[in-house]
């Protein structure tokens, strides 16, 4: 329980820095503790959070309370403290409590000014400007020794100072305001105070009114003849009509000269010794080598005109005079010189050639200085003069000497024998745009940067081809291949013209469009429109696809829909073609399709054949550039280089640079040197012009569209139904090929329900395996459902399903676009290794619903997964279902994907499973993405539900039973696996 107090003495003394360092004795004589102390004197204090925040000191046995400087006007001027204890104030407190109101009222009301002591000694404080207060104050010091009351005043001023700084800067914005309003009071230069009083250079600072009539300025005057000298003048300008300038000589003792009005000449004889003490402070002794009559030397040549330009006036200006400058100079000041490539206009040339970043392009050199341009030759000439100031068609042009010496360099660094580079000009070109405005305050704020920035000027076909690059709108469309076997929405006929596009500049692409928007059919168009337009000269080139293993067979099945005359050679397996086989047969394929395990593998093969195109799907697969993968596909050699991925940078800038230097080698520079421009300014700094850099750079050859663009969705269908096709690996073609061969040698022999049995335990034991090999080997999974503290070797059980290596890599991309999504399957096996190796790879909660769940676990995953406002760590993107558990009754609008894992077979009941998320509450468009085993069962039944063959769809919907009435030989038909999409 704290002791109770009727009577408390306070003592203050303050610090030179204004701090209030406090102690209390109690009625007994005995000193408080300074916890006690703080608990009772600022019971009611906010500021200090009722004392808690207060610092204590320890000198010998005594506990002193610190009060910051910026509270102690305001705590003793409130004066708010707990009325039940009766408070005896020392000498020095006392004073505080009668002064601090007044002090107070003072900051309120903004009766202070800056201290002219404290600006000469390089600080900048502030003091009552209020002569009532100073004799109060003067009052309750009169009766305080010398040292105290010294002591006394120093920290109340200190007090007081540190009191107006927080009102000044209690927000950024105030603090803006106070710099920008008087910014003499925070120039560095204190010498140009020299020749001031107090009250002159408050005048100077702005803080207070100038009451003459007139102020003083200098004047540079530009000749009116060539052979006439610059004149620098000291002229008094009239206030009232700043028209009016008179000018004024000095002598050598400070006494002015001059036909001023009459009224102006006692502030003229006052203040003529300050201005010339100021003019000596700012400007070098050279610019007082005159007559005595007039100290100040009026005639100067144009190197000195230049000097005076460039840096005296800045001086002048920051020690609060004011100039006067030809009109021309704040242009010329304000304008850095630019050195400039102009591309000189080629003779005609075929448009429709490759191009490429390497061509070398003719270009002359123009030097903007100024408003004037000049040619090199006009340039040489100029430099040649050894002026900083010279005359030049009837302007003048300043030559600062450090910026021409860089301009020569900037030149001497290109060879114009050869040229400057397509991707030197358009990297310029891109980083040169801006508006007006725009430049203007770049120039503004880089002034001080004695940087020259090269810039190119093109010509009018390259103009128009940047222009094409820039602007979506003057892309120039193309027809739809005839060939093509599908109808392109706008933006994928936009997608696949804007790949042709780039292709006749033999510039890189990344198609970067969202998931679901058709990434593959549109590059799929453009291949085929290649080899509707080939050229003689490009018959037998083919182009190369590389992609992941788990998408081969759905680029296979793709293009064979999509576009069938184009002939495809699959490069993959044990049994592919290798040295001189594979270069005659690829010859006469249109499309190679590899994948990036084996374009390494093959890397000496694939390097021996000019590529028509180079494709890479999953482009995130060379996101390392350090790899063997990444390198290999780098050495390839082609006309043209596309990258589709949904996801171009997945965590760092990196992972872009190595897209881009695939698409167009070294156009962001080295790694190193792209790092240092770009990678570390904007993940550790987050610079914005850096950023801004970057994005005009990488915007011409990204094209990347989302769902959610307006355009796009007037585009899609409400429910957007695909179907990915895959390939078994190794182990499941084996697994499956020894299913099917034990199914047909037991069909020899067992007969009615035993042989209705048979085939649909094969049909299931087919499925399993087409999901994954671990459902049918029954093999316990280390980490796997409490397995102990076994980490999951997610590495291998993904390796082994070729739709689960699938499955993630679209459920990463949707997730990293914010979005949730909704995973059907009928095994409570593979339900549980999805839940497994999803939450492991992904780091986050994923939820499981089966026919096992409770009632109240199902609620509670249903209320989970729709929230809006769980942290991103609690919150699920990804909820695998049972189809019979959650294949009905659900609302789960949250998602906006959905993947039937393996085949129901019944349209109606995977219709009603992709209702959870396509229903009433839904906003956005659904994806439902349909996997299927190339060369499978899962395929052979799909097929017969598309194209109503054999059986119609009513009969095939109903159940699986239809398949136990086949005969043997229709058996072996319907489950044997398609040799030509094995991966065997």
């Amino acid at each position: 329980m704290s002791t109770y107090f009727k009577y408390l003495s306070v003592q203050v003394n303050i610090t030179s820095h204004g701090d209030a360092l406090l102690y209390g004795v109690d009625e007994t004589g005995e000193y408080l503790s300074g916890v006690s102390l703080k608990h009772r004197l600022f019971a009611w204090h906010s500021a200090s959070f009722y004392g808690t925040e207060l610092e204590i000191q320890q000198v010998q046995d005594l506990e002193l309370v610190l009060l910051p400087a910026e509270q102690v006007i305001p705590f003793f001027s409130d004066n708010h403290i707990l009325a039940h204890i009766a408070w005896n104030w020392g000498e020095l407190a006392e004073a505080l409590v009668k002064l601090a109101p007044y002090l107070a009222e003072d900051i309120k009301a903004r009766r202070y000014m800056p201290s002219f002591s404290a600006y000469r000694a390089g600080k900048l404080q502030w003091t009552w400007d209020n002569l009532v207060l100073q004799r109060q104050i003067q009052a309750e010091l009169a009766s305080f020794d010398d040292d105290d009351a010294t002591g006394f005043l120093d920290g109340l001023q200190a007090a007081f100072s540190a009191a107006v700084f927080e009102t000044w800067y209690g927000t950024e914005t105030e603090s803006a305001d106070l710099r920008r309003e008087f910014p003499l009071l925070f120039a560095k230069d204190h010498a140009a105070v020299a020749g001031l009083d107090a009250q002159t250079w408050l005048v100077a600072a702005g803080w207070k009114a100038d009451q003459a009539l007139f102020r003083p300025l200098l004047q540079l005057a530009e000749p009116q003849h060539i052979e006439d000298p610059w004149q620098l003048k000291l002229v008094l300008q009239d206030k009232l009509d700043p028209a009016v300038l008179v000018p004024v000589r000095l002598s050598d003792t400070g006494e002015a000269s001059g036909a001023w009005p009459s009224a102006w000449t006692a502030a003229v004889r006052e203040r003529s010794a300050g201005w010339l003490d100021r003019l000596r402070a700012c400007l070098s002794a050279a610019r007082f080598a005159g007559p005595r009559e007039d100290v100040l030397h009026s005639d100067l040549g144009n190197d000195a005109a230049w000097q005076f330009l460039a840096l005296d006036s800045p001086r002048l200006l920051a020690a609060g005079w004011q100039v006067l400058l030809p009109a021309w100079w704040e242009t010329a000041s304000r304008r850095k010189p630019k050195l400039r490539a102009k591309v000189s206009t080629p003779a005609e040339s075929n448009g429709e050639s490759l191009f490429g970043l390497d061509s070398l392009i003719d270009f002359d050199w123009r030097i903007a200085i100024g408003e004037t341009s000049l040619t090199e030759s006009e340039f040489n000439e100029l430099v040649d003069r050894n002026e900083r100031l010279v005359r030049f068609r009837g302007q003048w042009i300043a030559l600062d000497p450090s910026l021409l010496s860089q301009i020569r360099k900037a030149m001497s660094g290109i060879d114009r024998s050869q040229g400057l580079s397509f991707q030197d000009v358009l990297q310029l070109h891109l980083l040169g745009e801006s508006d007006r405005a725009e430049e203007e305050q770049l120039e503004q704020e880089a002034a001080q940067e004695q940087r020259i920035q090269l810039e190119v000027e093109l010509n009018e076909h390259l103009m128009k081809l940047v222009s094409q690059l820039s602007q979506r709108s003057e892309w120039p469309l193309l027809p739809v291949p005839a060939g093509l076997k599908a109808e392109l929405r706008t933006y994928q006929q936009e997608g696949f013209a804007w790949l042709s596009f780039l292709r006749r500049f033999g510039l890189g692409a990344c198609l970067a469009d969202d998931m679901g928007l058709g990434k593959t059919v549109q590059l799929i168009a453009y291949l085929l429109s290649l080899k509707e337009s080939s050229t003689s000269t490009e018959t037998g080139t083919p182009a190369l696809i590389i992609c992941p293993t788990s998408v081969l067979g759905n680029w296979q099945k793709e293009i064979s829909r999509f576009a069938p005359t184009l002939k495809v050679m699959l490069h993959y397996g044990s049994k592919r073609l290798a040295d001189e086989a594979f270069l005659a047969e690829s010859q006469q394929a249109d499309v190679i399709l590899t994948s990036f395990a084996t374009a390494t593998l093959d890397q000496e093969l694939l390097q021996r054949s000019t590529w028509s195109a180079i494709c890479l799907d999953e482009a995130q697969n060379i996101k390392n550039a350090q790899t063997k993968q990444s390198a290999a596909v780098r050495s390839f050699t082609s006309k043209h280089r596309i990258a589709l991925t949904g996801t171009p940078i997945e965590n760092r800038l990196s992972e872009l640079w190595s897209i881009y230097d695939f698409m167009n080698p070294g156009f962001l520079g080295t790694a190193h040197g792209f790092q240092q421009r770009f990678g570390n300014p904007i993940e550790k700094e987050h610079n914005k012009e850096r950023t801004a850099d970057l994005q005009k750079l990488v915007k011409p050859f990204m094209l990347r569209r989302k769902k959610k663009d307006p355009s796009i969705q007037l585009d899609l269908p409400d429910k957007n139904e695909m179907k990915t096709y895959i390939h078994l690996t190794a182990e499941q073609g084996a697994l499956y090929n020894q299913a099917v061969n034990q199914l047909m040698d037991r069909m020899q022999k067992l007969e009615g329900i035993e042989r209705k049995g048979a085939i649909l335990s094969a049909i299931m034991q087919l499925k399993q395996i087409c999901d994954h090999p671990v459902l049918l080997t029954k093999e316990p999974v280390p980490g796997l459902a409490d397995a102990g503290d076994e980490e999951l070797d997610t590495e291998g059980l993904v390796s082994r399903s070729a739709k689960l290596e699938r499955l993630l890599a679209m459920v990463r991309e949707l997730r990293d676009e914010g979005e949730r999504c909704l995973i059907f399957t009928q095994y409570i096996g593979m339900g549980q290794l999805l839940q497994s190796v999803l939450q492991q790879e992904l780091q986050e909660p994923v939820l499981y619903l089966n026919g096992s769940t409770s009632k109240l676990a199902r609620d509670r995953m249903i209320d989970t997964f729709q929230s809006t406002s769980l942290p991103p760590v609690e919150q699920p993107s990804v909820f695998i279902l049972s189809i019979k558990a959650g294949g009905v009754g659900l609302n789960l609008t949250a998602a906006n994907h959905v993947f039937h894992f393996d085949r129901w077979w019944n349209p109606a009941v995977e219709n009603q499973a992709t209702d959870r998320a396509y229903r009433m509450g839904q906003t956005r468009d659904v994806q439902v993405h349909k996997f299927i085993s190339l060369g499978t069962l899962e395929e052979r039944i799909d097929e017969m539900l598309e194209n109503k063959q054999q059986l119609s769809e009513n009969v095939i919907s109903s159940s699986e039973g239809w398949i136990t009435e086949l005969s043997t030989e229709a058996l072996k038909e319907l489950f044997t696996l398609r040799q030509d999409w094995s991966q065997t």
